[in-house]
């Protein structure tokens, strides 16, 4: 069973997803394949002012609800708080995409500690530098060293992710992420992504049913 995950690293409910995430990448049968949309980045970044971050805020306490997943006050504090700062995801989708040229099998826990290092631990992973410091910890320092000075192989493989996901979202019409494409080439097809916040049975039931 392949799997395409459309997200984006600042998306809150791509964060409130990694529960059901991981549980599937540890499945026998299953082959994850992560794919950045570059949702919030280039023209989808922005500054962040009082009333996005309120916003957020609204929408990350559902999705705590829902998921369980912690977002902190530290994250409230020094990430929404920062009026003025970039949300950028830009800096966190190079980081991954660079993990993926090095350690392709890591990438999704290169995911997860990008998004703990924003939501639980309040580091802004808009700035390329916490993004190079975060990879560090994790133990992806090959990436790290890689993303400071972005060579031209980097640059292509992040352009063309990107483009492959956008790609895949205007063709099985997949309006935001989230997004879950199962199957390979031409024979994939979209599926429900609140399924990614349920019972986690009734996740695997489906995707092996469609």
């Amino acid at each position: 069973m392949r799997i395409t995950y459309l997200f984006d690293p600042l998306c809150g409910w791509c964060y409130g997803a990694g529960p059901a995430l991981e549980k599937l990448s540890r499945l026998d049968d299953v082959t994850l394949d992560l794919a950045p949309t570059g949702l919030f980045a280039g023209e989808g970044a922005r500054r962040i002012d009082h009333r996005f971050a309120d916003y957020a805020w609204q929408h990350d306490q559902r999705i705590a609800q829902l998921t369980g997943q912690i977002f902190s006050d530290l994250y409230r504090e020094r990430v929404l708080g920062a009026v003025g700062s970039r949300f950028d995801s830009g800096p966190a989708t190079l980081g991954l995409v660079a993990v993926g040229l090095s350690e392709p099998a890591r990438e999704l826990d290169a995911l997860k500690s990008l998004q703990n290092a924003r939501y639980r631990d309040g580091r802004d992973n808009s700035d390329l530098g916490v993004v190079a410091e975060t990879l560090t910890e994790a133990g992806f320092v090959e990436a790290a060293r890689r993303i400071q000075a972005p060579d031209e192989p980097l640059l292509a493989a992040y352009q063309s992710r990107i483009a492959a996901a956008r790609a895949d979202m205007a063709r099985f019409g997949v309006q935001g992420v989230p997004g879950i494409l199962l199957g390979s080439g031409d024979r994939r097809r979209k599926i429900d992504s609140s399924l990614l916040y349920g019972d986690f049975d009734l996740l695997v039931a489906e995707l092996r049913l469609a």
